[in-house]
This record gives structure tokens, C-alpha cells and sequence, in this order.
């Protein structure tokens, strides 16, 4: 048995002439957060799509949990879980009808459903809102019925398509805290997100752009080999500075944070402080600093989104 839940191997999509996803390769490791980085129109929805068997491929390989898609796709649906993007779940009725709803497609018998459905209230904070309809709740307290309506068969595998994007930091880090407990009591996890501090968050991520996957890797990793140094300017100017700089082929982007300048240095510049104080005479060496990169710069050092 594959120590993966998901395997492809040049999975492409196209509608037409555009490629929505492009020649994918992909290998996630089961009982892990795996996670899809991009922007808007990136293809993490299509890619999605594709690895739970709801699209067809244009081409290409795709085995997820031992099942080939998209032939084996309605064997794989009853040990999958789908969250999507926009609320899905019926808001004329109550929090426990859609959860007894959603129990009654996975033919959970009377008792199993009775005892699933209250076990789910408990673990997201729902009983209090079991007879209220789904419809007047608030965006936090939807979120967390999507994900226990996801959940309701005890998935192997969960797919969570832009999760929180309509939520608030505090209720993201809760929802966080949930995914983490699901994948510590055995359940494999996909969520795509475009947020920098959610990636972080995943054991391991694939950055795409335009439907081509730039990278993976763990976000550690990804950003110890990043192919960049980041230097951080505490100086004056900061906007003539930044033109000038970014004017420079040595120079991948440069971008302003408060009353810094962060700057990202191609890594075949060896001495990057002293190349940057050469090109800033104006600007003395104790305010140029090598400092520790993030995800958002591995981000854009991989696309085409650096010179913007």
C-alpha cells in the first residue's frame, strides 16, 4: 500500500485554449496538511476538482487513496470529505437537520447518526445552535457546520477549497486548531488558501501559478533554498530608492514594510551587503541587514509576480 494519499502524474486540465492546471505532478503524504498557494485563477480550485474526480482530465495520471480517477470516483467519495469554496449547505434549515441531512447521504443508521450528529455539535461549538436556522448564523459559526457536515463519515481524506477566506484572524486560528486535531486523529488533509500565514501552517505546500506548480516542498524548506537573500534598509528615500534598485538585474524585487525596505538579492550576488551599500552611498552599512526570508518572498522568487 502507497504511503501517499495522492498521486499524480502530469495531470493537465484545459477548457479550450486555456490550461487550468498543466502537466501537475504531485505526491501527498498521508496523515499530513498538504497545502495549494496561489492567487485567484492559480488552479487551485480546478486541481482540486480533478483530485476528487469531480472533473475529467485533459491528460495525465491521478490516484487518490488507492483509486484511480476518474473511473473509481464514486468509491472514493465515501471515504472523502469536500468543503467548498462558498457556503453549500441548506440555510432553510437548522444546524442539526443539515448535519441528520448530510448523515442520512452517508447511510448512517438511526443510532450512529444520532450519536455522530451530537458528537460533531459538541466538537464545534454548535449545540446552542442546533435548532437555529443555518441561514441566520454568521460566517464563523458557518464555517464551523461546513466543516463538521465534511467530517460527518469520518473521512481519510479531507479537501477544504479556500476554507476561511470570509472569516476573521481569530476564527481562522480556531479553524486551524481543528484541522490540526483532524490530522492528528488520522485524517489526510488538502486546503488551498492564498494566505501567506495559512501556508506556513501546512506540513508541506505547492506554490502555483497559472496552473503550473512552481514549487513544493515544506515551508522551511522552501524557504532555506529560496534563490534569493533578503535584505532589510532602514533609511529615507524609500521610494527612489526602491525605482533604483529595482532597476538593477541583480535585484528580484523591493518592496516597502512600515519604515523598511525589503529587498530580495539574487543568490549568485556573494557579498549582497556591500553590493547594496555600493549602489546606496547615501545610505550608511549599519542600516542594511541580512534578516530571515518568508514565505511570501519564496513566493515571489518563484512566479512572475517579482517585478510588479
Amino acid at each position: 500500500m502507497s504511503d501517499f494519499a495522492i498521486e499524480a502524474h502530469q495531470l493537465s486540465r484545459h477548457f479550450g485554449m486555456l490550461k487550468a492546471i498543466d502537466n501537475l505532478d504531485l505526491k501527498m503524504p498521508k496523515q499530513e496538511i498538504y497545502g495549494f498557494l496561489g492567487p485567484n485563477g492559480c488552479g487551485k480550485t480546478t486541481a482540486i476538482r480533478l483530485l476528487t474526480g469531480l472533473l475529467r482530465p485533459t491528460s495525465g495520471e491521478v490516484n487518490v487513496l488507492g483509486f484511480s480517477l476518474p473511473k473509481e470516483a464514486e468509491k472514493l467519495r465515501l471515504k472523502m470529505g469536500y468543503m467548498t469554496q462558498k457556503f453549500s449547505l441548506y440555510e432553510d434549515l437548522t444546524v442539526k437537520e443539515n448535519l441528520n441531512f448530510l448523515a442520512s447521504i452517508y447511510n448512517l443508521d438511526a443510532r450512529s447518526k444520532t450519536k455522530r450528529v451530537n458528537e460533531l455539535l459538541d466538537i464545534y461549538r454548535l449545540t446552542t445552535k442546533a435548532n437555529q436556522l443555518t441561514g441566520s448564523m454568521s460566517g464563523g459559526q458557518k464555517q464551523r457546520l461546513a466543516l463538521a457536515g465534511a467530517t460527518i463519515h469520518k473521512p481519510e481524506l479531507l479537501f477544504l477549497d479556500e476554507p476561511t477566506s470570509a472569516v476573521d484572524p481569530e476564527t481562522r486560528r480556531a479553524f486551524w486548531s481543528q484541522l490540526f486535531d483532524l490530522c492528528d486523529n488520522g485524517t489526510t488533509i488538502l486546503v488551498s488558501t492564498h494566505y501567506m500565514d495559512e501556508a506556513e501552517r501546512c506540513h508541506k505546500l505547492a506554490i502555483l501559478e497559472s496552473g503550473i506548480k512552481r514549487v513544493d516542498g515544506s515551508p522551511e524548506q522552501l524557504m532555506k533554498d529560496m534563490d534569493a537573500t533578503v535584505i532589510e534598509i532602514s533609511a529615507g528615500n524609500h521610494r527612489e530608492t526602491k525605482q533604483m534598485l529595482v532597476a538593477l538585474p541583480e535585484i528580484i524585487s523591493a518592496a516597502q514594510l512600515g519604515t523598511r525596505l525589503r529587498v530580495l538579492v539574487k543568490k549568485s550576488v556573494g557579498e549582497p551587503i556591500t553590493f547594496i551599500a555600493q549602489q546606496l552611498p547615501y545610505v550608511s552599512k549599519e542600516f542594511i541587514v541580512v534578516t530571515r526570508p518568508s514565505l511570501e518572498d519564496v513566493f515571489v522568487t518563484c512566479t512572475g509576480q517579482s517585478r510588479e
